[in-house]
């Protein structure tokens, strides 16, 4: 079991679980990570699991075998939780012969049998995806937030977004004529816009990381670093542990660590782990392309080629489209 940087070179970072380590990257399935984990080590869980769709890391099956299968990963990842830990679990659509099945909905009932409890049920919201032809294209996928318990973690005050209105005053009771805005910020519920308005319209309005991605892997599924720093910076403090069971190229480890967290995560797939070494390396040295957090998402003005409709599409008399 080695090191896979120098530690004398900055972060530690192991191939096996060791509590001490700034990441650990385990090749394998995930119950064989947990299963060396001890219990309540990890303060939370964040992941994205295989959605059960056939991509390149997985097999489709039934769905009910599919979550027969995550029932036991979830159990584990609720034994190694702290009792203030959280699990952010996110998910989007199984689609069957046309018929969608929203993949939250059916995780519900896996999360609730161990006694966990939904505190938000988080929509992300991205602009670009595949197009669908029969029904309405997909632009948003589900996190659902679980507590262990009643006293779970949350620093609102790290993710607090600017008052639409700081100047309001209350206007009656004893507070008469004082300001009635925390001057801090305001909450911003539970659907946020991360992005375009500095989280102001409440809906998480974070890219998906695609082709021209500044994050863009080989990862097919890939997390966007920006999603997941704002967990991390609402349910962990500093020097705390996050796992991400199902790590990929390793976008929560980077979340984690960028924050002085602490992130541990599993995958199968030895050309994922070696790319997610890599990207901590760049991290590291300052190289790794990262989309800044709260960087407004791009609107084409009308003038790009692209963004302008095609000649062939206009109607010769008016130069209007058809």
């Amino acid at each position: 079991m080695a090191d896979l940087f120098d530690p004398d070179k900055g972060l530690v970072v192991k191939d096996h679980y060791d509590p001490d380590a700034d990441v650990v990257l385990f090749q394998g399935e995930c119950a064989a990570l947990l299963g060396a984990m001890p219990c309540g080590s990890v303060n939370l869980v964040i992941t994205s699991p295989p959605y059960n769709v056939g991509k390149e890391y997985e097999k489709a099956k039934p769905l009910a075998q599919y979550l027969d299968q995550q029932e036991p990963v979830i159990r584990e990842l609720h034994r190694v939780l702290a009792e203030t830990g959280s699990i952010c679990w996110q998910v989007g659509n199984y689609v069957q012969q046309g018929e969608v099945f929203p993949l939250d909905i059916f995780y519900y009932d896996l999360f609730k049998r161990l006694g966990m409890q939904l505190r938000n049920r988080i929509i992300w919201r991205f602009g670009h995806g595949l197009h669908a032809s029969k029904r309405f294209s997909g632009r948003y996928e589900v996190i659902l937030w679980f507590s262990k318990t009643d006293r779970y973690l949350f620093n609102l005050d790290r993710v607090r977004i600017p008052s639409k209105y700081p100047g309001k005053r209350h206007f009656k009771g004893p507070k008469r004529g004082m300001p009635s805005c925390n001057p801090k910020g305001k909450n911003p519920s539970d659907m946020w816009e991360a992005v375009a308005q500095d989280w102001e319209q409440e809906v998480w309005d974070i890219p998906n990381v695609k082709a021209n991605h500044p994050e863009k892997t080989i990862h097919p599924c890939q997390f966007p670093i920006e999603l997941v720093e704002r967990c991390v910076l609402a349910l962990t403090d500093e020097g705390d542990h996050v796992l991400d069971p199902y790590c990929g190229v390793g976008s929560a480890l980077i979340a984690a660590v960028k924050n002085g967290r602490k992130g541990i995560g599993a995958d199968t797939q030895q050309r994922y782990l070696e790319q997610a070494k890599k990207r901590i390396q760049r991290f590291e040295n300052g190289s790794l392309p990262i989309r800044p957090i709260g960087k407004p998402v791009f609107q084409p003005t009308g003038r790009e080629k692209v963004s302008q409709v095609p000649a062939e599409w206009l109607i010769p008399s008016t130069g209007e489209a058809e």
